[in-house]
């Protein structure tokens, strides 16, 4: 016959078994929104750094080259010039884990023409 001691150790296993999926699910979620806004950030960072580079008057190579160096992998980038204004615009597809599915983040900024 079990004493109350053996029975009490196998339900604590049941309920770490239990808890145990739903805890790697959480920690899994919050990594992937930690690898989204990391993501952003650098969609933020890259659109700048990129418009401030045109505004300057660089060659549209030198822009989107700016821009690709500090955006996540995979970013694609698109430059508009409309009369002063220069516009950068920069996304990507994010994938955090492969629980997860894909993110699209953006991020967009202007910056008026330096006049020489």
């Amino acid at each position: 016959m079990r004493t109350s001691d053996e029975q009490e150790r196998g339900f604590a296993t049941a309920e770490t078994a239990m808890v145990l999926p739903a805890l790697l699910a959480v920690v899994s979620m919050l990594l992937g929104v930690i690898v989204a806004v990391g993501a952003q950030l650098r969609c933020v960072d890259a659109a700048r750094g990129a418009a401030r580079v045109a505004a300057r008057g660089e060659s549209e190579v030198l822009v989107r080259q700016a821009a690709l160096r500090a955006a996540p992998r995979g970013a694609t980038v698109t430059i508009r010039r409309r009369g002063g204004l220069v516009e950068v615009e920069v996304r990507a597809r994010v994938l955090a884990t492969r629980l997860l599915p894909a993110v699209h983040v953006q991020a967009a900024a202007a910056a008026e023409q330096e006049r020489r």
